[in-house]
């Protein structure tokens, strides 16, 4: 799970494997595969970055064909 910031302030868990896409319009906004959509205030820069750290804490990284 990597940590996310609501719009109101508030710490959410996300698992990063159900997000399908992320978009920042101009609000980061991720789309669960679920469909639901969570806003929040990390930039896509700093999403990606958790969850290349969630990756590598988990040792899927190992795992990817480059």
């Amino acid at each position: 799970m990597i940590d996310v910031i609501r719009l109101d302030g508030e710490k959410y868990w996300v698992n990063p494997h159900m997000i399908e896409s992320m978009d920042s319009l101009p609000d980061t906004t991720l789309t669960m595969l679920s469909g639901k959509k969570l806003i929040v205030k990390n930039s896509p820069q700093e999403i990606i970055d958790k969850i290349i750290a969630y990756r590598r804490k988990v040792g899927i990284e190992a795992q990817e064909v480059l």
